[in-house]
């Protein structure tokens, strides 16, 4: 009996020193959002000061500054706005592809789903002038339309080979069924197919999503002053005088909480998607 209790003390150590390090290495990984958070409540004076403090009244200064004395709130709905179409259209249309990939008889197919995975390979720089081109050609330069067609053509390859995988793990004998009572290929994929894909739509969805709002190669050549995105706007806080850390970390704030808040909503079924498949 004393050796079981033993045997249990030593476990409940392990497990608590366990988690002591989990606790470590999260609060390590969440230090720079910790920091630029705080920092964003501190006055100028504050936020310089050595040592860093970190017990504080705070203040709301660079954020009544922030909405004052700037356009941020048109930058911030045109960053939702792009992201939020491209995401739907690249959800949409990648469900699709990864469709028809999985269930019809298209002859190199596996091929056809690694090239367009290989264009999230190839590297963006080395496509800015043409497509800088092509949107000047269409007089789609500095508008909400060209930058969500050029995220929707960079994330539609992964979309659709990251629900190719999800389709190929749902039963083909459901969807047989289905069209034994009379249902169309369509009605099977929007009815059946699409419901029972949720998990894995919703991880796709999410990881489209934060591609496109952190985005800022292309948001910086592609636009000016009209379809100007928030990650464009926060390298303007960087100056020749120097960087206005309030005004930055404040901007930052406020660009991080879409994709929080929405990792937090859709938790539940990100962990589903992204695990779905992975024990068969």
């Amino acid at each position: 009996m004393k050796e079981f209790k033993n045997k249990n003390q030593s476990q409940n150590r392990v497990i608590i020193l366990l988690y002591i390090i989990l606790v470590g290495i999260g609060l390590i990984w969440l230090f720079p959002a910790i920091w630029m958070f705080l920092t964003s409540f501190k006055t100028q004076v504050q936020t310089f000061q050595i040592p860093p403090v970190w017990i504080f009244k705070p203040v709301f200064e660079n954020y009544n500054d922030l909405f004052t004395a700037s356009s941020i709130n048109k930058y911030f709905y045109n960053s939702l706005i792009i992201t939020t179409f491209s995401t739907a259209v690249c959800l949409f249309l990648g469900s699709l592809a990864a469709f028809s990939l999985t269930r019809f008889r298209i002859k190199r197919k596996d091929d056809i789903a690694f090239w367009m995975l290989s264009t999230r390979m190839f590297p963006p720089i080395a496509s800015a002038i043409p497509i800088y081109l092509l949107l000047k050609q269409f007089q789609l330069l500095d508008t909400h339309l060209g930058l969500i067609v050029v995220y929707l053509s960079l994330n539609l390859g992964f979309a659709t080979w990251m629900m190719r995988g999800f389709f190929n793990d749902l039963p083909v004998a459901i969807e047989e069924s289905a069209m034994i009572d009379g249902c169309s290929r369509y009605s099977v994929f929007f009815r059946i197919v699409l419901p029972l894909s949720a998990p894995g739509m919703a991880a796709t969805a999410i990881l489209c999503f934060i591609f496109a709002w952190n985005e800022f190669l292309f948001a910086l050549l592609f636009t000016g002053r009209t379809a100007k995105t928030m990650p464009v706007v926060l390298s303007g806080y960087i100056t020749e005088t120097g960087i206005r850390w309030g005004a930055l970390t404040a901007a930052s704030v406020l660009t991080a909480a879409p994709t929080i808040l929405l990792a937090i909503i859709a938790q539940r079924y990100i962990i589903r998607g992204l695990t779905l498949g992975a024990v068969k």
